[in-house]
């Protein structure tokens, strides 16, 4: 394996993501202290508990989780499409790098960007939150477990998009109809398991399959499971490992890596 080539395509992921902080890094951080000030200090009181946790504790994943989500998959798109658009993506053809290690260099600056802005994010949530019941992660290896199987499976979908896409419009598309709904209707902000949503709602959130996603992070930040740890931690893991393989096999196959 070319550990040279990865790191360096790790730095390049990570240099883009300082050169353009004040669209990666604070939205996230802002959008943070947004909903916590309107969810938890405006409506807080009203709602009460979830799940049997302060809805502040009960909250503060599903943040976490939507900003994962968010950064990973629309960064990863965003710089592959970037590099197809500007010609780049000829030089790191002609790399001693093969498609996997392409892949995985690629995914490596996406995953360090997701610690990084999970990180933050949950700073955030504890300062604000702390005093209205949220506390310190209850499985912080766990935590970073999933935050690196989230990244990957995120980013790895991203990364086709990225290659699919012919033009910017193109590629908001998924985010706007497909990623941000299954986002919204997976858990965030109200239980799918205690909030009696209407029927298609119930159906879309029991089948979406962020839900346990979102689930084993609670989890791993509150120790409170709604599905078995093992269970939700399997889907978790498969369904990163399909998107990986995936997007490694279309890598291989040239599609539009070429043009």
């Amino acid at each position: 394996m070319n550990l040279v080539g990865l790191w360096t395509l790790c730095r390049r992921e990570l240099r883009r993501t300082f050169r353009i902080i004040n669209q990666v890094v604070w939205p996230p951080l802002i959008a943070t202290v947004l909903f916590l000030t309107v969810f938890v200090i405006g409506l807080g009181r009203a709602v009460g508990e979830m799940e049997g946790l302060p809805y502040v504790a009960f909250l503060l994943p599903g943040l976490m989780f939507m900003q994962i989500v968010e950064t990973s998959f629309g960064e990863s798109a965003a710089s592959l499409f970037i590099l197809r658009f500007t010609g780049s993506i000829q030089e790191l053809l002609v790399a001693p790098l093969s498609r996997l290690e392409m892949v995985l260099g690629l995914l490596s600056g996406t995953i360090l960007r997701a610690l990084l802005i999970a990180g933050l994010v949950l700073g955030v949530g504890l300062l604000v939150g702390t005093p209205y019941g949220a506390s310190a992660p209850v499985h912080p290896v766990a935590l970073v477990g999933l935050v690196i199987l989230l990244a990957v499976c995120f980013a790895s979908l991203g990364l086709f998009m990225g290659l699919a896409a012919e033009s910017f419009d193109q590629m908001s598309i998924p985010q706007t109809f497909l990623v941000t709904p299954l986002v919204y209707t997976a858990g965030v902000f109200l239980s799918v398991h205690q909030a009696g949503l209407p029927g298609p709602l119930a159906l879309i959130s029991r089948f979406n399959p962020m839900t346990p996603m979102v689930d084993m992070l609670r989890w791993a930040v509150t120790g409170h499971a709604a599905l078995p740890v093992g269970q939700g931690f399997a889907i978790v893991g498969g369904l990163a490992a399909c998107a990986l393989l995936g997007v490694t096999a279309v890598f291989r196959s040239g599609w539009k890596l070429q043009h």
